[in-house]
C-alpha cells in the first residue's frame, strides 16, 4: 500500500494540491495559506480551546482532502509544519505546559476501516511531521498513540453540532492507563469541537491531563477574521 501511495504521489505531483493549476506539490500562493500565525478558534466545550493556523476552505480544504482521501502523502510535511506552529502557540499560552521534555502529541485516530480504505492514517502521518518540525526548532516532542475507537461512528459531514456530539459520544477510549500524563490532542480540522472533546474525555478518564489542543485548520465560522 505504501508503494501505491508513492506511485500516486509521483503521478499527481505535477499540479498544486491547493489550486490544481500550478506545477509542484504546492504553489507559493497556496503554501502561504499554511504559514499564517496560529490563533485561538473559539471555545470547545469539554476540551482546551483549540488553536489553528488557517481556515478550512478553498485551497486549504483541497490540500487536506488530497492528503486524507487521495493519497498525496507528501502533503504531510507542510501540513505537519502548520500543525507544529499551532502546537507551539497553544503551549505558549498555557500556564500548565510541561516544563520537562518531551511534549506528547496525541493524534485523534482514524477508524480502522478508513485506514484500510485510504492506505494510511493521515492524522498520524501529519503528527509525525509536526514532531519532526518541533524537534528542528528545539522542542522535544513525541507522538503518543493513546487513543483508539471502541465503536463505529457515522461520517461527520453535514451533521449539526448536537448530532456530531451524539455521534461521537463514548466513541473513543484510551489504549492504556495514563496517570499523570500531560498531553496535547491534535487533529487536522476543528468544526464544532466535538471530536476534541471526546478525545479529551477519554484521555481524562485514563488519568491524563489534556493541556492543549491544536489543529491545522478551523471551519470558517470558528476561525476569527
Amino acid at each position: 500500500m505504501r508503494l501505491l501511495n508513492d506511485l500516486i504521489n509521483l503521478v499527481l505531483a505535477e499540479t498544486c494540491a491547493g489550486c490544481g493549476l500550478a506545477a509542484g506539490l504546492l504553489c507559493r500562493r497556496c503554501a502561504s495559506r499554511l504559514e499564517t500565525p496560529a490563533r485561538r478558534v473559539g471555545r470547545s466545550s469539554g476540551a482546551p480551546c483549540p488553536w489553528a493556523v488557517t481556515v478550512y476552505e478553498g485551497p486549504v480544504q483541497a490540500m487536506l482532502v488530497a492528503h486524507k482521501e487521495h493519497g498525496r502523502t507528501a502533503l504531510a510535511r507542510p501540513l505537519g509544519a502548520a500543525l507544529a506552529r499551532a502546537v507551539r502557540a497553544a503551549l505558549a499560552e498555557h500556564p500548565g505546559a510541561p516544563r520537562d521534555p518531551p511534549v506528547a502529541l496525541v493524534p485523534v485516530p482514524s477508524a480502522r476501516s478508513a485506514v484500510r480504505r485510504r492506505g494510511h492514517d493521515p492524522t498520524r502521518r501529519m503528527t509525525d511531521a509536526a514532531v519532526r518540525e518541533l524537534r528542528t526548532t528545539g522542542m522535544a516532542a513525541v507522538r503518543v498513540d493513546a487513543l483508539r475507537h471502541r465503536r463505529r461512528v457515522a461520517d461527520q459531514a453535514g451533521l449539526t453540532a448536537a448530532q456530531r456530539a451524539a455521534n461521537l459520544e463514548n466513541a473513543l477510549t484510551a489504549r492504556r492507563p495514563l496517570p499523570g500524563r500531560r498531553l496535547v490532542v491534535v487533529d487536522d480540522v476543528v468544526t464544532t469541537g466535538a471530536t476534541l472533546a471526546e478525545a479529551t474525555r477519554a484521555l481524562t478518564e485514563a488519568g491524563a491531563t489534556v493541556i492543549a489542543a491544536a489543529t491545522v485548520a478551523a471551519t470558517p465560522r470558528h476561525h476569527p477574521p
